[in-house]
């Protein structure tokens, strides 16, 4: 199989996993929050309505393991905790932010499609 630089069936699988992290309905709204500023967890929580709390730790975690977020926590009464974009999670958030700009662009095209679609 060849694809772009995908030359082996694992490289396929490891591609879509690492696609299947940012590309979730919550990584992107995170990488959107992230890309303007690093924020805490409970402004990210505010500013993304309808995500739970278990929810928003699984995400931040997952972009934190693939190398798009960083954890910091401050020494205060009590702790707080501050995530930002890593230089690659920045890198990520340009292709990002232009997919959701598209779909934003497009959404009366898209919902249109559905229409007769589903008619």
């Amino acid at each position: 199989m060849q694809l772009g630089n995908l030359s082996e069936t694992a490289d396929c699988h490891r591609a879509t996993e690492a696609l299947a992290r940012v590309g979730d309905k919550w990584s992107v709204l995170i990488f959107m929050q992230l890309e303007i500023q690093a924020r805490r967890f409970s402004e990210l929580k505010r500013e993304i309505g309808g995500i739970s709390p278990k929810m928003l730790t699984s995400t931040l975690r997952g972009l934190e393991r693939e190398g798009f977020v960083t954890r910091t926590v401050f020494a205060t009464n009590p702790p707080s905790v501050e995530y930002a974009l890593t230089d690659l999670g920045r890198e990520m958030a340009v292709p990002v932010r232009a997919l959701g700009t598209w779909v934003l662009d497009n959404l009366h095209r898209i919902e249109s499609a559905r229409e007769r679609f589903d008619s």
